[in-house]
C-alpha cells in the first residue's frame, strides 16, 4: 500500500458506525466508532466513503476449487477471491501431493490469501474417479506433502460419493481416518450420492472434521423424507464434527436447507465449491450470492457472516483472520445489502424471488485495496 487509507462511515453488522485508518505498511493503526474522537490522517491518506456499505473482516470460503490446470473442477484464484471480495480462499482437495507443490506455488503470486486441504489420492482432481483405485493412496506421499507445506495445508480431503469411490467403498475414507490420525490432520469429507451410505461416513468422523455439501437434495443425504435431521447428524454435531455449505453445481437444496434451519440445526460455514462453470453459468456465481439464499432463508446478517469470518478463521486457527483490531494487518472486505428483488437458484434447478441480496463493493487484503 503505496500510502494510508481511510474507510469513512462504513457499517459493522452489529450496525455501529466506524472509521478504519490503515497506515502505508497495511496495519490498521486507528479503529474508532464514528464520533468518539477525531482519527487523524494527511492530506495524502487516500479516502474511501464507505456509507451504506458494511464492512467485517475479510470473506473466507473454506471450499473452493482454484487449481487452473484442471478442468472442470478449477479456476482462477484471484477470479474467485478477491475480485469477488473473498481474501481467503481455501482450495477443497484440487490437488493431491503429485501437484500441491504447483497449488501453493500459484497461491504465492496471487493476491488472495490461499490455503489448502491436501486431496488423499496422489492424483488429486485430474480425474474424478479420484478413489476409484487404492493404488492413488500413498501415506508416505502425504506425509511428505504435510512436511513440506505445512504451512499451506490445513487438512485432508476425501471425496465419498459413489462416482469417487467406485467399487472401493468406504476403504477410501477408513485409510484417510488413519492418516488422520496418524499425522494430526482434520479431515474434510464430501459426501453425495450412494453407496457408501451418509450414515456409514458420518459414524467415522470426529472432532473438527468437516462434513461438506451438508444441505444437498440428494436420496442419500442427512434429512429424511420429512426433512427430519438423522441421528447420525445429531450425534455427530454433539461429537464436534463442522457443518460446511459447500453449494457447489449438486450440492445445495433450498428444502434441505429450510428443514435444516427448522429443526435448529447450527449454521457452520458457509462456503461456494466455487469454479469456473459454476462462476459463469450458475447456480453458483459468488460468495455474496450464496449468503444472498441464507439471508432470504431468514438468519440474521450477523449469523451469515459469522459463518465466512470468525468461525471459519478460528477452524482455521488463525483467529487474525476474523476479527478487525488495532496493530493487525488489515484484512477487510466491504459490501452492502441491497433491497432489490433478485431470482436465487439452487442447485436442484429451483428458484427463489428474494427481496434482498448481499454485493460485494471491496476488499483490503495483503496491502492492496481491490475495488469490486
Amino acid at each position: 500500500m503505496k500510502g494510508s487509507l481511510l474507510l469513512s462511515n462504513a457499517k459493522l453488522v452489529t450496525g455501529q458506525t466506524v472509521q478504519i485508518l490503515i497506515d502505508g505498511h497495511g496495519i490498521i493503526s486507528e479503529f474508532e466508532l464514528a464520533g468518539s474522537r477525531n482519527i487523524s490522517f494527511n492530506e495524502e491518506t487516500a479516502i474511501i466513503d464507505c456509507t451504506d456499505m458494511y464492512v467485517s473482516s475479510g470473506w473466507i470460503d473454506m471450499h473452493v476449487h482454484a487449481f487452473s490446470d484442471f478442468s472442470p473442477y478449477g479456476d482462477e484464484i484471484d477470479d474467485i477471491g478477491v475480485k469477488q471480495g473473498v481474501t481467503t480462499i481455501v482450495d477443497a482437495g484440487s490437488c493431491g501431493a503429485d501437484r500441491i507443490g504447483e497449488l501453493e506455488a500459484k497461491g504465492k503470486a496471487a493476491q488472495t490469501n490461499l490455503l489448502a486441504f491436501l486431496n488423499i489420492s496422489k492424483i488429486g482432481l485430474s480425474r474424478i474417479d479420484e478413489l476409484s483405485s487404492m493404488d492413488w493412496l500413498d501415506e508416505q506421499l502425504v506425509r511428505n506433502s504435510l512436511q513440506q507445506y505445512a504451512s499451506f495445508i490445513v487438512g485432508l480431503k476425501a471425496r465419498m460419493s459413489k462416482s469417487v469411490v467406485g467399487a472401493n467403498g468406504l476403504k477410501p475414507l477408513y485409510a484417510a481416518r488413519a492418516m488422520s490420525q496418524a499425522f494430526d490432520m482434520p479431515l474434510m469429507v464430501h459426501i453425495g450420492s450412494g453407496p457408501p451410505a451418509v450414515a456409514d461416513i458420518i459414524s467415522l468422523l470426529e472432532r473438527k472434521d468437516i462434513v461438506t455439501h451438508y444441505l444437498n437434495g440428494k436420496s442419500n443425504n442427512l434429512f429424511d423424507l420429512n426433512g427430519k435431521p438423522l441421528r447420525t447428524l445429531m450425534e455427530a454435531i454433539k461429537r464436534g464434527v463442522c457443518l460446511d455449505v459447500g453449494h457447489g453445481s449438486a450440492s445445495f437444496c433450498f428444502r434441505t436447507a429450510e428443514a435444516a434451519k427448522l429443526h435448529g440445526i447450527p449454521l457452520g460455514t458457509i462456503s461456494t465449491d466455487i469454479y469456473r462453470k459454476n462462476r459463469l453459468d450458475g447456480p453458483v456465481y459468488s460468495l455474496a450470492n450464496v449468503l444472498s439464499k441464507f439471508l432470504y432463508l431468514g438468519y440474521s446478517l450477523q449469523e451469515i457472516i459469522a459463518a465466512v469470518t470468525a468461525r471459519a478463521a478460528d477452524w482455521l486457527g488463525k483467529p487474525e483472520l476474523g476479527r478487525i483490531q488495532i496493530g493487525d494487518r488489515a484484512n477487510l472486505t466491504l459490501f452492502s445489502v441491497e433491497n432489490e428483488q433478485i431470482t436465487l437458484r439452487d442447485s436442484e434447478g429451483e428458484e427463489r424471488l428474494a427481496e434482498r441480496s448481499i454485493i460485494t463493493r471491496g476488499a483490503v487484503v495483503n496491502d492492496n485495496f481491490i475495488e469490486c
